[in-house]
């Protein structure tokens, strides 16, 4: 009798340099963990890198993909806007690889989530485009993660991950149903954000100031959503972001399953020929 195997979900990776030596893509452990504990999968990192990452063969071997969060923003030039240095770093090769697999999924039915860059990533891939600091809009919040006062990132995650403001979740909405409520609150570590929707980006969750923080892709055949938050940081305490997880990980398992049945059948049918 076969075993039975958790499905796999691709983790995108982020470029990083070690001592300023060394390149190296690395993924967040909280992303893996929360695929790996909330979302019942198998975590399998791969390269946001365009020359050595073919993102069909990924595909065939995943059941779903995990656009992480990253330090690095999405690049100006992606959505028709010039580059400036004091909203670097960017991850060209992150882009290159995130904006088209984005596509492939959503054409494949292939289950997606997108966490903070993820999101945004999304946005763009339909032909949204995005502000560098949602901080200097007017009426805008500070969303970026809270820092001490000689400027430096707080030491304590528990305050850097602490909730900061509310979101209001679209009446009716796949949020909305999936979570049971109109109303959430989440954490805010971004400076980006969506300026205008892409084609296919329905809003879904709106922050308090305005804020674009929930959307779904319209007529996606599976699970694809994205989030603004940093919903991997605690979905095993969390009950939101637990939700959004395990309901990300319920499509994938549903594709994992549905692959197995066609492979199941697929000599019987060619026997019956």
């Amino acid at each position: 009798m076969p075993t039975k195997t958790r499905p796999v979900i691709g983790v995108i990776g982020n470029a990083y340099r070690i001592e300023n030596r060394f390149s190296v893509q690395a993924v967040g452990e909280n992303n893996l963990r929360a695929v790996a504990e909330v979302a019942n999968a198998l975590p399998m990192m791969f390269a946001g890198t365009p020359d050595i990452t073919d993102i069909g063969q990924v595909l065939d071997l995943v059941d779903g993909i995990l656009l992480t969060g990253a330090r690095a923003n999405v690049h100006p030039t992606r959505f028709g806007m010039e580059a400036h240095a004091r909203h670097e770093p960017y991850d060209n090769g992150r882009d290159a690889v995130a904006l088209s697999m984005i596509e492939a999924c959503v054409a494949r039915g292939v289950p997606i989530f997108g966490i903070c860059r993820g999101l945004q990533e999304m946005n763009v891939a339909f032909g949204g485009s995005l502000h560098p600091e949602i901080r200097e809009i007017p009426g805008r919040i500070n969303h970026r993660m809270p820092r001490l006062e000689n400027g430096e990132i707080h030491p304590d995650p528990a305050v850097v991950f602490a909730d900061r403001h509310d979101v209001h979740l679209t009446s009716n909405g796949t949020f909305a149903s999936l979570l049971g409520r109109e109303t959430i609150t989440v954490n805010s570590l971004h400076g980006q954000g969506i300026d205008i929707p892409g084609e296919r980006v329905v809003i879904e969750g709106i922050a308090e100031d305005g804020t674009i923080e929930a959307i779904r892709i319209a007529d996606a055949p599976s699970f694809a959503l994205g989030v603004q938050w940093h919903a991997e940081y605690d979905p095993q305490i969390n009950p939101i972001n637990r939700t959004l997880f395990q309901a990300f990980g319920e499509a994938v398992a549903a594709r994992r399953q549905r692959g197995a049945f066609t492979a199941a059948a697929a000599p019987l049918s060619a026997g019956m020929r």
